[in-house]
């Protein structure tokens, strides 16, 4: 029976269980966001958040104080990356200091195609994606795009070789006459 258990076994022992959670939350507080299967981010959810409050409440102490310490080292038995703790207790924490709790949101993206298992993506609020952040320059939006097939590859290296690859560069004058065109002699055969 399972009764008063709370957690997801994952197909994992408790060692690799704990290990997995660890390195997930450390990927998710590094990058501000990771994708996984959606039963791995329901169970990353509730580490993370305990993690975060704690690093919360010791970063609202002074900066040399026992109870900063003591989270430090709280976090510290989880978060094994001293830079990611750091970026923890500098950014990420003070971000959170109003907030109550809810510090993270999965969104469901869809299934995975080798598997079809269900996909999410687990990520910090506030560390949204924002498409304004990635406006194009003027000198990229004018540039033809790129050729992806060999046969358009191809082509593209024969304009740049004739010289018609670029507008500003005046097409090259020949000094010797061009030759008129040979056709190739079919050779007929007696049967």
């Amino acid at each position: 029976m399972r009764h008063r258990v709370a957690n997801r076994k994952l197909g994992r022992t408790t060692e690799h269980r704990i290990a997995l959670l660890r390195n997930q939350a450390t990927n998710l507080l590094r990058h501000e966001r990771i994708e996984t299967t959606l039963p791995k981010a329901k169970e990353l959810r509730p580490f993370v958040e305990k993690i975060i409050t704690i690093a919360r409440d010791g970063a609202a102490e002074p900066a040399r104080s026992v109870e900063r310490l003591n989270a430090k080292r709280a976090v510290a038995r989880d978060i094994q990356d001293t830079k990611v703790v750091e970026k923890l207790f500098d950014t990420i924490a003070p971000r959170f200091s109003a907030r109550p709790g809810g510090y993270t949101r999965i969104l469901k993206l869809g299934f995975r195609r080798g598997d079809a298992a269900d996909i999410a993506q687990i990520e910090l609020v506030g560390s949204e994606y924002n498409p304004a952040l990635e406006t194009e320059t003027p000198d990229a939006a004018q540039e033809a795009p790129k050729p992806k097939g060999v046969r358009s590859r191809l082509a593209a290296a024969a304009k740049r070789l004739r010289g018609e690859g670029k507008p500003d560069a005046a097409p090259k004058a020949s000094t010797t006459a061009k030759a008129p065109a040979r056709r190739r002699a079919t050779k007929k055969t007696d049967a």
